[in-house]
């Protein structure tokens, strides 16, 4: 373990060894929105539906953020480097079946275990960078740490464009073989391993509260998007995702070791804070969703085009993401974070008006505002979750953050989805006489089965494609300004709660900018990353 001026004498190696295994988990979730269009494909992809392609990504992010606060009491109880070889090794395993899914069932299945694998690196990773390094390094090494998050969000959509340019769409599984395989040796030899000699214990109830509650819920709307609101089985689900997730919140205040300790939001600070990144990645998720498709379908670009078309949003995020920290300092969260959502918001809104020609330099220009209002959520949220807390519980703090973002990115990804499909559903149907009925169902259910069934209708085809095209533009502008309203109800919650000054319980430095994505520890990683914070 780290003293103060010493540290572990490989500690940067080390580090660079997590970097590499964090880059692999935040790689895969970029390189697949690239590969949505083709793996829905009946010819190129296993042909996977609208609401199946939602479900391939939130499987990973409902695991991944429902167990991310057990992974870390798992590590402190059995060993850091114990449990991200374990979620190294699991990652590799559920990457290599994913590639070679058959079903969209298979795919979902594995994309949820790569979520358990990534719940169990994350916590560890940084545990470990508290252990072998000393207070004084180590806030830049979880810069380091932190940049990767923004690697990966810059160069995905471009490898995933690459992959899929020369080889079939598993390879962007693929790939993370390799890594994986290369991480799980160099971590074999070089981490050291390490435990918290007094862990706390875990949180079976809770946990299974959480995402019993959450898949619940997730399940009836993506299925009423998918099949209509108007039947009692997805009203029973949203149900029981409700009920399951008030229990949760039930079972969490009475409990003396919570996984989420209700408590914190009693702090208006905190709530804003944490109600701001959740509704900012609500939007902005749900919205990446959808202009997968508009581009290589509606626009007809290739995958490797439509990566370079989405790399703004990340570009900017890598420009201004380093600069928000001295904009807090100079004015504040409440202006930086009201300010980064406006323009999230602005640019939203601006995908309403998105048609079926609209000029490149237009997307390109909306992606990057959305990029560099993001670059401005993010990190004075993250300084107002800091400052509401004392210095022994910034780890919690950061977890809640960590987990709020995941699952709002999840739902935003299933209700905006469900948006999407309902009004192309409704926008399409006009141009389905004449199909045969499997055809018709088909078509109406996303605009990839109306291409499918178009390529084989001959002349008749081009009027489907247009119906559908124009239908699904129409469904963007509802999810559009869908998206925008959730964002403008963040900029207004932010203005209302959030500081215009930070007010910390404690003397610490502000959040350095490059802690933006991944700020601090997640919670119960051991007393090493909480001295460290200090």
């Amino acid at each position: 373990m780290a003293r103060a001026g010493h540290g572990h004498p490989r500690r940067w190696t080390i580090l660079a060894v997590l970097v590499v295994a964090l880059l692999v988990v935040v790689l895969d979730n970029t390189v697949l929105n690239v590969a949505l269009r083709t793996i829905a494909d009946p010819v190129l992809g296993i042909g996977a539906s609208q609401a199946q392609l939602q479900w391939a990504i939130n499987a990973y992010t409902l695991v991944f953020a429902g167990l991310l606060f057990a992974a870390g009491v798992l590590g402190d109880r059995y060993g850091r480097r114990r449990v991200l070889l374990a979620g190294l090794v699991l990652f590799g395993v559920a990457s290599l079946v994913s590639a070679y899914a058959q079903t969209p069932a298979q795919l979902i299945g594995a994309r949820a275990l790569m979520g358990l694998g990534a719940a169990g690196i994350m916590p560890s990773t940084l545990a470990i960078i508290s252990n072998v390094f000393d207070p004084i390094e180590r806030g830049r090494a979880i810069g380091v740490w932190a940049s990767a998050v923004g690697l990966g969000i810059a160069i995905g959509p471009v490898t995933g464009g690459t992959l899929l340019e020369y080889f079939w769409w598993g390879s962007v599984f693929l790939i993370n073989v390799p890594i994986i395989t290369v991480g799980v040796v160099l971590v074999l030899l070089l981490v050291p391993e390490s435990r918290d000699p007094a862990p706390r214990r875990l949180d079976v109830a809770g946990v299974l509260l959480s995402v019993g509650g959450l898949l619940a819920l997730v399940y009836g709307i993506i299925d009423g998007g998918e099949r209509g609101f108007d039947r009692p089985s997805v009203w029973l689900a949203t149900a029981v995702g409700v009920g399951l997730l008030a229990w949760f919140v039930w079972h969490e205040r009475r409990t003396d070791q919570p996984s989420l300790d209700i408590r914190l939001f009693s702090d208006a600070r905190f709530s804003a804070a944490i109600a701001a990144i959740g509704l900012a990645f609500f939007a902005g998720l749900g919205t990446l969703f959808f202009l997968t498709f508009y581009l290589q379908l509606v626009r007809g670009f290739s995958p490797l085009q439509a990566g370079l078309l989405m790399t703004p949003f990340a570009v900017a995020q890598l420009v201004f993401a380093p600069r928000s920290a001295a904009m807090v300092r100079r004015f504040g969260p409440r202006a930086v974070c009201t300010v980064g959502l406006s323009l999230v918001t602005i640019a939203l809104a601006g995908y309403a008006f998105v048609g079926v020609t609209t000029p490149v330099a237009l997307l390109l220009g909306l992606t990057f505002v959305q990029g560099m209002g993001m670059a401005n959520v993010v990190p004075p949220s993250t300084e107002s979750i800091m400052s509401s807390l004392p210095p022994q519980r910034a780890g919690v703090g950061s977890a809640v953050s960590n987990t709020f973002r995941q699952v709002g990115g999840a739902l935003g990804v299933a209700v905006l989805g469900a948006v999407l499909s309902a009004v192309y559903r409704r926008g399409v149907s006009d141009a389905l006489d004449g199909l045969s009925e499997p055809d018709r169902a088909e078509a109406a259910e996303s605009i990839s089965g109306a291409y499918g069934v178009a390529a084989a209708a001959g002349p008749e085809g081009a009027r489907l494609l247009e119906a559908a095209n124009q239908a699904f533009v129409a469904a963007m502008h509802w999810a559009a300004v869908g998206s925008a309203v959730v964002a403008a109800v963040g900029t207004a919650v932010v203005l209302v709660s959030l500081p215009r000054r930070a007010n910390p319980h404690h003397d610490r430095p502000a959040v350095p900018a490059a802690e933006a994505e991944e700020v601090a520890p997640p919670p119960r990683v051991g007393r090493g990353v909480r001295r460290g914070l200090r």
